[in-house]
């Protein structure tokens, strides 16, 4: 069975890139367009992993990072920030509020599935 993704992310272009890029390499996605959305979406089915834009409406990916890990049957999923931000003090809230990795956009495919099959085994 193949391992089930959820992907937030407010922009529908980087929404389509990472779901093409996962679907190709024979992963089931779920997608959210914000934290909020994939609050509600992840308390309804099982997800192996969580990828997360930074700064999104509603919800930002701190805030749903939080929310998630507070669930427990999601307590130890991976999550990886896919955001524009680089700087080391995003990446140690992104750390404290429970991210397991984080990768920069603009971002290559190839980038983001080694990332996802390190994290997923």
């Amino acid at each position: 069975m193949a391992k089930v993704i959820m992907t937030a992310d407010d922009s529908a272009s980087i929404r389509q890139m990472v779901c093409f890029t996962l679907k190709e390499s024979g992963y089931e996605v779920v997608e959210a367009v914000d934290g909020k959305d994939a609050l509600q979406k992840i308390g309804s089915r099982s997800v192996d992993m969580l990828i997360t834009d930074l700064n999104m409406p509603n919800l930002d990916g701190l805030g749903l990072i939080r929310g998630v890990r507070a669930m427990p049957a999601c307590k130890f999923i991976p999550i990886i920030m896919l955001t524009t931000e680089s700087h080391d003090t995003k990446k140690q809230e992104g750390k404290d509020a429970g991210a397991t990795g984080w990768i920069v956009k603009p971002f290559k495919p190839e980038q983001l599935l080694a990332v996802v099959k390190k994290v997923l085994g």
